[in-house]
């Protein structure tokens, strides 16, 4: 895996406002270490197991508590969002090997595609399943690789996209030109999509079904943070991971000049716009929008929340900047 930056084709873009929402309460938080560096999505299985994928590649399986932990494959790559499939497998979106399929007994990986319309696919970022069995997943970019993620938000180019698995394995596009799309889940009632743009702060749902199927709605956009990973909670919510506050600074260079955006691009990574990692997760009514729970705080040990999950009473969150998953009591 190369290390290299890649040269950047920034775009003058205007980013979208930056609106308040309700303040949510700040919680304890247990910080759970897992061994080895950003375990950037967590999820459970049917047993209450939770799983998540490391900076080198290992899929590591904690017990309910977190206490006991197994690794149980290596990609090989670079994990990012993941889905427990309704038949047991494990699906992990790797930026660097595609879709694939883990068998959680004997720890084989498949490769369900490695490519879209045979495009390589660069930034395979997270997936979902619905009740029939078709798995959708989402490309944050389709111009780099995770270790390069900074490049397509300086370029601010509308280069992600929504996809559809098809029963032959190969990939329809179903939203193309998304702004760094990420997390992906189905609602409780199955009608819809709910999907993330972390550039584009924004919610939206693709309907599955009724009369608006096939078409594209905003749930909740002009948000203050950045969406990541997002998974839908007991209730019905639509729990997201918001990964750092918005930056107005970078944000006000995007409409300026391009070359200024190269310019940074070239500058050592410490000179470059960071993550402030606070414990921010919103809970989102999955109709009308609204902030309906959620945590916000800051811990010395935890931050920067890239991934998350509802189970046994708990919010468990992933993260790219610690080498630990961390969970708050609901």
């Amino acid at each position: 895996m190369s290390t290299r930056k890649p040269s950047i084709d920034p775009v003058r873009w205007q980013p979208p406002p930056i609106e308040a929402i309700p303040d949510v309460p700040a919680r304890p938080v247990t910080v759970v270490p897992v061994g080895g560096d950003g375990p950037e999505d967590v999820v459970v299985d049917a047993d209450g197991r939770l799983w998540t994928g490391l900076v080198d590649g290992r899929i590591v399986r904690l017990s309910s508590d977190g206490g006991e932990q197994t690794v149980v494959a290596d990609t090989g790559g670079r994990p990012l969002g993941l889905h427990v499939a309704r038949d047991g497998r494990v699906l992990i979106c790797d930026s660097h090997r595609g879709l694939l399929a883990l068998d959680p007994a004997s720890g084989k990986l498949d490769v369900l595609t490695d490519n879209v319309a045979g495009r390589p696919l660069k930034f395979c970022s997270n997936v979902t399943e619905t009740a029939d069995g078709t798995i959708y997943f989402t490309e944050s970019t389709s111009r780099f690789h995770f270790e390069h993620f900074l490049a397509p938000v300086l370029e601010a180019r509308p280069s992600g996209g929504l996809y559809r698995l098809t029963p032959d394995g190969g990939v329809d596009t179903v939203v193309p030109d998304l702004y760094f799309a990420n997390g992906v889940t189905v609602t409780a009632d199955g009608s819809a999509l709910v999907f993330a743009e972390t550039l584009g702060r924004r919610l939206s749902k693709y309907w599955l079904s009724g009369p608006q199927a096939g078409t594209v709605t905003p749930l909740a956009v002009h948000l203050p943070g950045m969406p990541d990973n997002i998974s839908t909670g007991v209730d019905g919510r639509i729990w997201v991971a918001l990964v750092t506050p918005a930056n107005p600074a970078a944000e006000g260079l995007m409409p300026k000049p391009p070359w200024i955006r190269k310019v940074i691009w070239r500058l050592p990574a410490r000179f470059q716009p960071k993550v402030e990692p606070e414990v921010w997760v919103v809970g989102f009514d999955p109709d009308s929008g609204e902030v309906v729970g959620g945590v916000r705080t800051k811990h010395p040990d935890f931050g920067g929340v890239t991934g998350v999950v509802e189970t046994g009473g708990r919010l468990w969150m992933a993260t790219i900047e610690f080498p630990a998953l961390a969970y708050v009591e609901l």
